[in-house]
């Protein structure tokens, strides 16, 4: 148990350097947003997937000052691309960024950055999901999480909710389980369960 603490403890350590090479936070600060941490590294459940996640609120919401602010990212010699989309008529009501950062070692990171419409259905949400997951955690769940998504395959597709949830509501303890239950619980879309 204590070696899979350990390995996303380091991924944890690497992410935040990352987040302060970038000046991720202060960039998007600057233009009077609120950016929040969401998603696994939020949770301290970062492992295997070099995956940063925010959201993003602004008041009023501007899309110039979306661009600006990834302009001044982009400016930042260790991101190497930057990709929109325009989801603003969507479900979702936002701006979706996702940038790509080249660390000292060679590894890609992707950083998400969802600019949301503060009308939008999820505006706080994955907030509330990060920290009720937060909340419920034991060290054998963390581990169980952990370890399935250490045993994922990059280019295997899965969202981190569904561990969570596998793991935390229906008590799946390694991987092939996992698979199974996917197989029995197919994503659907945008997944909005907490525990």
């Amino acid at each position: 148990m204590q070696h899979i603490f350990e390995i996303s403890e380091s991924m944890q350590k690497d992410a935040w350097q990352v987040i302060n090479d970038t000046n991720i936070i202060e960039i998007w600060s600057s233009i009077g947003a609120t950016i929040n941490l969401v998603g696994s590294l939020k949770m301290g459940l970062l492992i295997n997937n070099r995956d940063i996640d925010f959201h993003i609120y602004t008041t009023p919401f501007n899309l110039s000052d979306s661009f600006s602010a990834m302009a001044r990212l982009a400016e930042n010699k260790q991101i190497k691309t930057i990709s929109y989309g325009n989801l603003l008529d969507a479900e979702d009501q936002c701006i979706e960024w996702h940038a790509f950062y080249e660390d000292k070692d060679g590894h890609s990171w992707q950083i998400d950055m969802i600019h949301i419409l503060n009308e939008s259905a999820y505006a706080g949400y994955f907030e509330k999901v990060a920290e009720r997951i937060s909340a419920v955690l034991t060290p054998e769940t963390r581990a169980n999480i952990l370890r399935i998504k250490n045993s994922i395959p990059i280019e295997k597709k899965v969202m981190g909710i569904q561990v969570y949830k596998a793991v935390i509501e229906h008590g799946i303890q390694d991987i092939d389980s996992f698979w199974q239950w996917r197989e029995q619980n197919p994503d659907e879309g945008i997944i909005t369960w907490m525990p």
